[in-house]
């Protein structure tokens, strides 16, 4: 089953079980599936990396908004941003802790025979290639920073 259609499963489960924030939460995810389907050139079907990267950017907007409205002392906002984005997450792969992350860098650094700063660009693409939405892009180009600093 792929993740779509466990997404549709979960939606029908959360009204059977009437928990209106999951429910607003993977509507949100249904309904930014069906936008990237229907953007131009586009074909009809996502494949599974597509939902990823749009499941990432929709935990990212949310944990965002939930920063901003901490910031602005709304806290019962930020409560529902913060739930949203939990409900969300569940649907993404395992994210892979540092050390595991530094691992596949260095293998990365090893074969594209990085030496310095200058092949940072090259380095991040294809270790976001091999993570596949199981590390955070941000947490990846400052690893990948720092590893070839210390070159």
């Amino acid at each position: 089953m792929g993740l779509e259609d466990k997404i549709k499963e979960s939606i029908i489960l959360a009204m059977k079980a009437k928990d209106k924030t999951r429910l607003e939460a993977l509507r949100a995810v249904k309904s930014a599936i069906l936008l990237e389907k229907t953007k131009a050139g586009n074909k009809e079907i996502l494949d599974e990396n597509q939902i990823i990267k749009l499941l990432q950017k929709l935990v990212k907007q949310r944990n965002e908004s939930a920063k901003i409205y901490k910031e602005q002392n709304r806290d019962e906002l930020a409560e529902i941003e913060d739930s949203q984005s939990k409900i969300i997450s569940e649907y993404l792969p395992d994210q892979l802790n540092e050390e595991e992350l530094i691992t596949i860098i260095d293998e990365v650094i090893i074969s594209t025979n990085a030496e310095s700063i200058k092949d940072m660009g090259k380095v991040i693409g294809a270790t976001n290639a091999k993570v596949l939405g199981r590390a955070e892009g941000r947490v990846v180009a400052d690893l990948v920073k720092s590893k070839l600093n210390s070159l």
